[in-house]
């Protein structure tokens, strides 16, 4: 029985990446304002919701683009060729109402969001269209381009509700971006070197300019990038002294353990998901799809959730 329309969009519009787009909340966060309210008008959190939704749309109508562009090289491609475009279930004319429709979507949504909020989704959305059509061919540039998305999501969220980042952040955000990025092409160059020789010739040309030497570097080079300038973030961070509730438990522990730097306490649990994702790139090819991976993976389900509760606790209750 042949699937609907409306089934096989929204499969192409694959709303399991909409996972990545939670970096939006990330400078809300990590800032600790999540629960702020100024006098007058709609919480922070509102409006970086918004923000979630619209890029929701955005990268949706962005995906269909994007297998519209390379329905001919999905057509090889081991996994992608049962895509509906690729495998010629979904019209092209419907594919491209469906990204009209979520396009028309986004730009009602940011009417109600600053200025420079819509000048980062047209970015972004630019961006995706120049990577399909050339970026993704060229190395090196195609990389930076992956990671460049993540970047965007998070000033995003960033800008609607005004807010400053730290360097050391940013810096975080962009190690982790690449070390993302490299490990996808890790990921598709193991996979299909491994089926046929040509796959990479018909598919994804771009893998011929990386050896695998080559990305074994680059992946220990973000890999290790990554832990590094978020225990760095954490080492700048202002830090303030615990909460009045916990001061006499705080003062009860040996001088050693004191430090203003409480966020220091996740660090561990951000260099196990580093290496643990390592361990998925090289020994399980996964590092295809990262959202994926986070989903899938309970060790690295575990961590993250523990990470994201630990920092938590660290922002909003202890400090």
């Amino acid at each position: 029985m042949k699937s609907s329309a409306l089934f096989l969009l929204l499969r192409t519009a694959r709303p399991r990446q909409w996972i990545k787009n939670f970096a939006v909340y990330a400078a809300l966060f990590f800032t600790g304002m999540l629960f702020t309210v100024p006098v007058g008008e709609s919480s922070y959190f509102l409006r970086v919701t918004l923000s979630f939704i619209v890029f929701s749309f955005l990268t949706s109508s962005v995906y269909i683009i994007n297998d519209i562009i390379d329905k001919d090289a999905d057509k090889h491609h081991p996994f992608k060729r049962k895509r509906p475009i690729a495998s010629g279930e979904l019209p092209i004319p419907v594919a491209m109402f469906g990204a009209g429709i979520c396009l028309v979507v986004v730009v009602f949504l940011s009417l109600w969001l600053p200025l420079f909020f819509k000048l980062l989704v047209f970015a972004y959305l630019m961006l995706q269209i120049l990577y399909a059509k050339y970026f993704k061919h060229i190395p090196i540039l195609d990389i930076s381009a992956i990671a460049s998305g993540f970047l965007i999501r998070v000033y995003a969220g960033a800008v609607v509700v005004n807010l400053h980042m730290s360097v050391w952040f940013l810096l975080t955000v962009i190690s982790a971006s690449l070390f993302l990025a490299v490990g996808k092409r890790q990921s598709e160059r193991t996979l299909l070197a491994g089926k046929d020789g040509n796959l990479m010739e018909q598919t994804r040309k771009i893998l011929k300019h990386y050896s695998q030497r080559l990305l074994d570097q680059y992946t220990a080079m973000f890999a290790t990038a990554t832990w590094l300038t978020y225990a760095l973030y954490t080492f700048q961070d202002e830090g303030v002294a615990p909460a009045p509730q916990f001061a006499t438990i705080y003062e009860a522990l040996p001088k050693t353990l004191h430090s203003q730097k409480l966020l220091m306490l996740t660090l561990p649990f951000v260099i196990f998901g580093v290496m643990r994702y390592l361990q998925l790139i090289y020994e399980k090819n996964e590092g295809e799809s990262p959202e994926r991976v986070l989903l899938t993976d309970k060790p690295l389900l575990a961590t993250v959730f523990s990470f994201g509760v630990s920092a938590f606790i660290l922002i909003y209750i202890v400090g």
